[in-house]
């Protein structure tokens, strides 16, 4: 008895290659990348969520404990699957430790403009004790006039850095991979001990990954500089 393979052989090398294409570009289609991901690597996920006025979410939870900074004042509201309703109010530049949330929610943005919101996603399980200590050159202790801690506990500091217009620091140690979210354009002259100064230039909103460090910075710009800087105490290789 003869079957009939509904199943046609391809028979030439370019017919195959064609074959692969398509596959790829079905696969990854299906696929496509988050581009709200800034950062992604072994201690942090990093998003910069947009959210327009009047935008409603999906039903969403989230698992990890969050930093959450609020680059624009707005209002939202948060309700779970069981009906609850929590609204957030905040303003442009605040900062807040988000816990995993208990049920599904969806978000609502109430505000008359969009909204952005850098969110800060810790891997790292809470408890513990930190791998690595700060120094006696511990930005905090060395330069009270420009630092503020916002928020600490066993897996981040949270540091706001405030520079008036052409204001230096002191020379101080970052101990900790962190990374630093600009609330205000940017031009800053960083300067390591070894005395060969860089100029570093970012735009308000824009996100930044570094590692442990030694130096001085100073702010070139006629007006106030102001960034949050999430130090995280668990130990992990920097991205390259």
């Amino acid at each position: 008895m003869k079957t009939h393979s509904q199943i046609v052989p391809v028979r030439s090398k370019s017919a195959l290659l064609a074959l692969a294409a398509v596959v790829y570009t079905v696969v990854f289609a299906a696929e496509p990348a988050d581009d709200r991901v800034r950062i992604d690597n072994d201690q942090v996920r990093v998003l910069v969520v947009t959210s327009a006025p009047g935008a409603k979410s999906e039903l969403h939870e989230h698992k990890m404990n969050r930093v959450m900074i609020y680059l624009d004042a707005g209002k939202m509201t948060l309700t779970d699957n069981a009906g609850k309703v929590e609204t957030l109010n905040f303003k442009a530049g605040e900062v807040l430790w988000s816990k995993p949330t208990t049920r599904p929610h969806v978000s609502l943005n109430l505000s008359d403009q969009p909204v952005r919101i850098v969110e800060v996603e810790l891997k790292s399980k809470p408890g513990g004790p930190s791998t690595t200590k700060p120094t006696a050159l511990d930005w905090v202790k060395v330069d009270p006039k420009h630092c503020k801690v916002e928020i600490e506990n066993d897996q981040v500091r949270v540091i706001r850095a405030r520079y008036g217009p052409h204001e230096k620091g002191m020379m101080h140690e970052h101990s900790f991979n962190l990374l630093v979210t600009f609330l205000t354009d940017c031009k800053m002259k960083v300067t390591p001990p070894e005395g060969e100064s860089r100029t570093a230039t970012k735009a308000a909103g824009d996100v930044v990954w570094g590692g442990p460090s030694k130096h001085i910075e100073e702010n070139l710009n006629d007006k106030p500089l102001e960034v949050l800087v999430v130090e995280f105490k668990k130990s992990g290789p920097s991205p390259h």
